[in-house]
């Protein structure tokens, strides 16, 4: 009997935008995580429920519609394929025929190849946000700011997107809520030269973390490569200090994200993921697909539209809650 489901229709996503919300109750950090993959774990965890209502006992058959309903949930065939392996294997070697076992079996795959050491930062940090239009980019570096500026540190922003209309005027209002400092020109400028600006007043001012925001448009591809290659040619030569480039990735957008990767990692190499609105997909296992494909490692997720709502990525909550 084949096992039927019903992908979720995606939602469209506008262009980023910041907004005042008012003060909710705090809550831990687990919970932020649970709330964040709640619908990927309400989707993925339907299937899994109906196809353990369906098979009580783990066999070839149930090993094939298990891979199915873990490629439905965006995890990719590399992944899902390692998943699968692992889980056969292991069954196998420890004798487990139950069913009932299968969610822990799944978590702890997923968690160990999510698992990754946090870097160590240096400072003064530069970190370079590249990713495309319309993934919450500005909104993720306003939150990295916010995060740092917790931490004590000194933060300027770095206002390189100059091809986007308002795309300054959105940071300068994270900077303000943050208490960093900000580097623009006007719009249509040379992001490279304000790049420049940015490292030169970041060292002069005494700053701890640089965070550079950059052009997403992808109407032309290889000038977007190119920039994005001059943008690095001058942070080699202005910046003495340690280096982190982060993509941003609207977690809604499922394998495209994965696409997306590949694009940018021509242009400059990436040290890491942002990873955002989360809490608004059913399609959270793109972040395992990603993880297998490009050995590239999720710093950050997205949960929320309030400052506070960017959290550090841990693979034990994501694993916990996403299946």
């Amino acid at each position: 009997m084949a096992f039927l489901w019903s992908k979720k229709k995606q939602e469209s996503e506008g262009a980023e935008t910041v907004t005042d919300t008012p003060e909710k109750p705090k809550t831990s950090l687990l919970g932020k995580m649970a709330q964040g993959l709640m619908r990927t774990r309400s989707s993925l965890g339907q299937k899994l429920g109906n196809l353990l209502a369906y098979y009580d006992k783990i066999d070839d058959e149930f090993f094939e519609e298990l891979e199915a309903v873990l490629i439905s949930a965006d995890m990719g065939v590399v992944a899902t394929e390692k998943i699968i392996n692992t889980v056969r294997e292991r069954c196998k070697n420890e004798k487990i025929s139950d069913t009932a076992r299968i969610h822990e079996l799944l978590r702890g795959c997923i968690s160990d190849i999510m698992r990754a050491e946090a870097p160590d930062e240096v400072y003064p940090l530069l970190i370079l946000v590249v990713g495309v239009n319309g993934v919450g980019k500005t909104t993720a570096i306003g939150k990295m700011a916010y995060r740092y500026s917790l931490m004590g540190k000194k933060v300027l922003l770095a206002a390189g997107d100059t091809f986007r209309a308002a795309a300054a005027e959105q940071l300068e209002v994270w900077a303000e809520r943050s208490g960093a400092q900000v580097v623009r020109h006007g719009e249509g400028a040379d992001s490279a030269a304000v790049i420049f600006d940015a490292l030169s007043a970041a060292r002069a001012r005494g700053v701890d973390v640089c965070i550079c925001d950059t052009a997403g448009r992808l109407q032309n591809k290889k000038n977007l490569m190119d920039e994005l290659a001059k943008v690095g040619r001058i942070i080699d030569r202005n910046w003495e200090g340690e280096k982190q480039t982060y993509i941003v990735l609207d977690a809604t957008t499922g394998q495209n994200a994965i696409s997306q990767v590949k694009m940018f990692n021509e242009a400059t190499k990436l040290d890491g993921i942002v990873l955002t609105k989360l809490d608004g997909t059913a399609k959270g296992g793109v972040a395992v697909a990603i993880k297998e494909e490009f050995d590239l490692n999720v710093r950050y997720v997205g949960v929320g539209e309030g400052k506070e709502d960017l959290l550090v990525f841990d693979p034990e909550d994501y694993s916990a809650n996403i299946i």
